[in-house]
């Protein structure tokens, strides 16, 4: 590990000019491009104290061993070297998307004499007009074969055309009317490629001059009673308006954009481009990258358009870019796209009406390509078993942790505090096993408290699942929140662990196991709450909340479970007892699974918690009456409109109300008069204000 005061500039050497600057590591080979409006400012940054910088960047400059610059005199030349170095260098700290698959394009080679539309994947050739990225090839093959009708291209390979030439006989698409076959001389090559730039013009969008003439011809042959050609030319017409249904209209005003948006998290990114023309979407790609660098939204933006138009000309380049954060320098960034295209690019985010509207389904996207992308790699059975094994070495614990529970509290400011317990076997969720906890020792806000509240009663019920032996009898439950195996217990939410669904069939115990040493069942085969251990905890935390579970675990006797904490600033790994962290290689397969299992018990957690805060918003007074069910409550609030209408009715007139006998009513009366009007309910999570006469709150 290199120190950054052994290769550090000396003060004035640096430019103050903007520029593009290498970091190479001992062997000379550059490891991180970066580039600057003040050259200066910018690289003195790197040689800071190590503990002020980002565990990247700090990594990156440890592993460097000296570092270089080129001055320019614009941005735009800057953002243009220092696209081309990391494309010829391939920095290994520097932000690289990649195709998470080969996309395919319908191409037209126009650098041919007779022009060919034919799928093409791949790097983009010169000469060569390219229309996608399509999803599926198929969907590609669907569309020529509608609009080969109207613009008879050649879509055949180079053999097949000599071979037609040299015999005079053309292929089959040349007898049903799919080819002009001008390898038979029945085109002229000025003919055939005007034919394929009217198809290419077409696919870019220009579609109503084209229909509008067919239509006008048709008529025109059907007034000259000429109704075979009329009926041609009205099944052309079809088939250019079913090529156009395959990609429906998002943007009423024929617009040419590219709309990118990203989805995140600590290491890795998501990147998904729509390519809208002519108001249609013509394409969509996908780029999953590392997030090896410290980078933020508006920079992963900024690597996304060096990659996305790089080696772009012209049209390529739309009018109108739509991102969801501006790069750091966007008037740099504008000038060079516009360079590129050669007129004015709008580079901007989308503030309203259908385009906002299609952003949002673009983020979409890009979440569930994310997610999609780690589910993948999660599911992979070697990546899952080296991710164990990498945790136990780092751990130092005697066998992979094949069963992992994790823990997290969420609140509200102090209120609604709640907790979740989610698992993994094998490195895969277990949901069936999750469980949810409220926080009822104590009231406020305390995450070490509360996470050694939520360890104790955990394990406590572990333990005494663990003393019993024969027949597992359920008893009475005074922590467990939720309802028993038996049925629903009604009355108030009881406060305590709500265990999650079941799993979905038994499991019997194997023959050989004794009885006190098998697992728990009950009588339908399912295993009982809390019964098996995990040979790892990990909490959402750090030092002070490993401290919290391992000593809720200290004082229940329990030695043989392994505790850590996963800090979520620095992502490190905290052990009891240890005044250092364990940091794993960012790289690393262990990091990865124990940054899925935190960040599922924080979904859980704060789904949890949000679940409650509604709940506790829309109480209503009539909760509290005993014997009323839902279905009076709903024909009461249906009958009188409002809870503050009922709550002016006399007792007569509840009994009014079909299913409402006068001893329900004078409950209902004596509910509602001990419960004084309050002021108007405000959902937090949307700054709603909920009124009495939405049918039931108060």
């Amino acid at each position: 590990m290199a120190d950054p005061s052994s290769y550090r500039p000396k003060p004035g050497q640096i430019p103050d000019s903007p520029g593009v600057y290498k970091f190479r590591d001992e062997h000379r080979r550059v490891i991180y491009v970066g580039k600057a409006k003040n050259l200066r400012q910018r690289v003195a940054n790197y040689f800071q104290d190590l503990a002020n910088l980002h565990p990247r960047t700090r990594t990156m400059v440890t592993t460097a061993a000296s570092v270089e610059w080129t001055v320019v005199s614009t941005e735009v030349e800057a953002l243009q070297l220092e696209y081309s170095w990391i494309k010829e260098f391939d920095p290994r700290f520097n932000v690289k998307y990649r195709d998470d698959k080969s996309y395919p394009y319908l191409a037209v080679t126009l650098n041919e004499e007779f022009p060919r539309v034919q799928v093409m994947r791949g790097a983009k050739k010169k000469g060569v007009r390219y229309f996608g990225p399509y999803g599926h090839a198929w969907a590609i093959r669907e569309t020529v074969d509608l609009m080969l009708r109207v613009f008879p291209v050649r879509t055949c390979s180079a053999g097949v055309f000599k071979n037609a030439a040299r015999t005079g006989r053309p292929c089959l698409l040349g007898y049903i009317g799919k080819c002009s076959a001008p390898c038979v001389g029945r085109v002229t090559p000025e003919e055939h490629r005007e034919l394929a730039e009217d198809f290419c013009d077409f696919m870019a969008g220009r579609t109503g001059t084209y229909i509008r003439r067919l239509e006008k011809d048709m008529m025109q042959a059907a007034e000259e009673m000429e109704y075979e050609r009329a009926a041609r030319l009205r099944d052309d017409a079809e088939a250019l308006k079913r090529a156009m249904e395959k990609s429906a209209v998002v943007l009423a005003d024929a617009t040419d954009a590219d709309l990118i948006a990203v989805a995140e998290d600590e290491l890795e990114a998501a990147l998904q481009i729509f390519h809208v023309r002519g108001g249609r979407v013509r394409g969509q790609r996908g780029w999953v990258t590392d997030k090896v660098e410290a980078v933020d939204t508006s920079g992963l933006v900024e690597h996304a358009l060096q990659q996305l138009y790089g080696e772009e000309r012209g049209d390529a380049v739309p009018k109108e870019v739509l991102v969801p954060a501006l790069p750091e320098d966007t008037e740099a960034v504008s000038q060079w796209l516009a360079e590129r295209r050669g007129s004015q690019v709008s580079l901007r985010i989308p503030q309203r009406g259908d385009k906002k509207d299609l952003m949002a389904t673009v983020q979409r996207n890009a979440q569930q390509a994310l997610g999609l992308h780690k589910t993948k790699r999660a599911s992979d059975l070697t990546t899952r078993s080296r991710a164990l094994e990498e945790i136990a070495e780092a751990l130092g614990l005697d066998t992979a942790p094949l069963r992992i529970e994790c823990y997290d509290i969420s609140h509200l400011q102090g209120d609604d505090v709640v907790a979740s317990m989610v698992v993994f076997e094998d490195g895969l969720a277990r949901k069936s096993e999750y469980r949810r906890f409220q926080i009822k020792g104590f009231e406020g806000q305390d995450d070490v408290r509360s996470m050694h509240e939520v360890i104790g009663r955990r394990f406590k019920r572990y333990l005494q699942e663990k003393e019993r032996t024969g027949e597992w009898e359920e008893q009475p439950d005074t922590s467990a929140e939720g309802p028993a195996a038996t049925g629903p217990v009604p009355g108030p939410a009881p406060t305590g662990p709500v265990a999650g669904p079941a799993p979905t069939g038994p499991v019997a115990a194997p023959a050989t196991v004794p009885a006190e040493d098998a697992e728990p069942r009950e009588d339908d085969g399912r295993p009982k709450r809390f019964a098996y251990p995990p040979q790892l905890v990990v909490v959402d935390g750090g030092q002070p909340q490993v401290a919290a579970a391992k000593r809720a675990l200290d004082e229940l006797g329990i030695d043989d479970i392994a505790v850590c904490g996963l800090a979520k600033r620095l992502e490190e790994v905290w052990l009891p007892d240890d005044d250092d962290p364990v940091v794993l290689p960012r790289s690393s397969e262990g990091l990865y699974l124990l940054q899925r299992v935190r960040d599922e018990a924080h979904r859980f957690a704060i789904t949890y918690q949000r679940a409650k805060r509604a709940k506790r918003i829309r109480t209503s007074p009539l909760d509290d009456v005993s014997g009323l069910g839902e279905t009076r409550k709903q024909a009461l609030i249906k009958h009188f409109g409002s809870v503050k209408k009922l709550r002016q009715a006399t007792i007569d007139e509840i009994c009014e109300v079909p299913g409402i006998g006068r001893r329900t009513a004078e409950s209902v009366a004596a509910a509602l008069a001990s419960t004084a009007p309050a002021a108007p309910a405000v959902n937090t999570a949307t700054g709603e204000i909920i009124e009495e006469d939405d049918g039931g709150s108060s």
